[in-house]
């Protein structure tokens, strides 16, 4: 079979590779993408954001009519959980996006290839299913996976990763996270409010890692309070099925006896097996491909985005770079500001951050002052019963340009992205606090704290 040849091929069509696919087409390349998997639009999509966001908000449902519409007057009995039920709109919504992505990259002549795609070397791409591809231009944005740690024995069924939690036939009594970060706390909390029993196992000395360590304080209380049980410095050394029950012992504990363990102790590059060395693309001690600040690799004319390059593993990211590496292709200009790439914690309440967190500013000794608001003085937020959680503004000391921002309360997903525009733009706190918010809504807190950096905090 001869060579297929086009501008550009990306392999991966996950959130970066098939976002960058379409800006290509828009841009006039003749765009090859390469997935394993039929559904294009990666882990996030199949089996991470988009589903764990569906059960989410399901499970919240469940929650505010057992526990709070009281609080409004509406009494709500004989509550059941349908599972299946529950699970079969998460896959509808799945689908549904899924086919929208293959719909797109068919409107933009995007040439789609189901299957594994190698790097041959001189711009070749050997995919599994025979076909060998040739491309001037090569973007890697194959992804990452779940994190596998020595001693726990896998079987994706009792004992598995984030994918597996995304399916259980059944709620489980009994459920050890191991792993305090995002997505064990997104998931735990899922079956924590369909009925389990969750402890969370986290090795560090805290939960969150990454995040304000006031915000994450304020998050571990409130998860406490809604009945996930927390253990930190707690270094897990094997967990193992015994029967129709799991087993895990950490170091100097007494082992935990659960149903099921939910293993999210983070994600590795998804690098293995692509032909790298074959390329001569290097790769860091990791497992992370090395790019410089183009998004390039070693090899000329091959780039890489995404979890497989390392930093933040967020979709949106992986997106961001996507477009910024293919614009450069194409017109010699692209760039991202990774210094305002927020990130959320969708739970309940809701966590969101951008920009430096205290402890950055301290240890890198920038100077800052800050301001802050809590829900509880927010008159939407007490309408709503959301009166839980604050907004945190950094700004820095000498200019008053806003370096950070952090909230955790009930929306806070979509609150921050006001901060993320404003740190684009270099506002200052000043200015955040001069723009005029609507009343009443949850958005005057993002005000007010910025108010409060300069001690003129109206309602605190």
């Amino acid at each position: 079979m001869a060579d297929q040849k086009f501008d550009l091929i990306i392999v991966g069509g996950g959130p970066g590779g098939y976002v960058a696919a379409i800006r290509a087409a828009q841009l006039g390349l003749k765009t090859a993408v390469i997935d394993e998997n039929p559904q294009f639009g990666g882990t996030c999509l199949r089996v991470g954001c988009i589903p764990s966001k569906a059960l989410l908000e399901s499970s919240h449902l469940l929650v505010e009519a057992r526990d709070h519409m009281v609080e409004h007057g509406i009494t709500a009995t004989k509550l059941t959980v349908d599972l299946s039920a529950m699970m079969k709109r998460k896959s509808k919504i799945v689908d549904t996006l899924t086919g929208g992505i293959n719909m797109l990259l068919k409107r933009n002549k995007v040439t789609t290839y189901v299957g594994r795609g190698k790097l041959a070397g001189d711009g070749q791409i050997v995919v599994s299913t025979g076909d060998t591809l040739v491309a001037e231009n090569i973007i890697v944005a194959t992804g990452s996976v779940p994190m596998r740690l020595p001693g726990i024995e896998f079987d994706g069924d009792f004992i598995g990763d984030s994918t597996t939690a995304l399916s259980y036939p059944n709620v489980p009594r009994n459920l050890v996270v191991i792993g305090g970060g995002y997505i064990g706390l997104e998931l735990g909390s899922v079956w924590s409010r369909l009925g389990s029993k969750v402890i969370v196992l986290e090795g560090m000395d805290h939960v969150l890692p990454g995040l304000d360590r006031e915000i994450a304080r304020i998050a571990k209380r409130t998860f406490e309070k809604q009945g996930l049980e927390f253990h930190t410095s707690m270094w897990v050394e094997s967990a193992k099925r015994d029967g129709n029950t799991c087993v895990v012992k950490c170091k100097d504990a007494a082992p935990i006896q659960c149903d099921r363990v939910l293993v999210s102790a983070g994600r590795v590059p998804n690098t293995g097996d692509i032909g790298l060395d074959t390329a001569g693309v290097q790769v860091d001690q990791r497992g992370f491909i090395t790019v410089n600040s183009h998004l390039a690799t070693s090899v000329p004319g091959i780039f890489a985005i995404g979890d497989c390059i390392g930093g933040a593993m967020l979709a949106h990211k992986a997106s961001e770079e996507g477009v910024a590496c293919v614009e450069r292709i194409v017109n010699g200009v692209g760039h991202v500001n990774y210094d305002t790439i927020p990130a959320v914690v969708y739970t309940h309440p809701e966590i969101a951050m951008v920009g430096k967190t205290e402890e950055q500013l301290k240890t890198a000794g920038i100077s800052y002052r800050k301001g802050s608001c809590p829900f509880g003085a927010n008159g939407r937020a007490r309408a709503m019963g959301e009166a839980e959680g604050k907004i945190k503004v950094l700004a820095d000391a000498q200019s008053d340009r806003i370096i950070g921002v952090h909230a955790i309360g009930a929306r806070a997903g979509d609150l921050i992205a006001e901060a993320a525009v404003a740190m684009n733009f270099g506002a200052s706190s000043e200015d955040l606090a001069r723009c005029c918010h609507a009343h009443p809504t949850l958005s005057e807190i993002m005000q007010e704290a910025a108010l409060d950096v300069d001690g003129r905090a109206i309602h605190t």
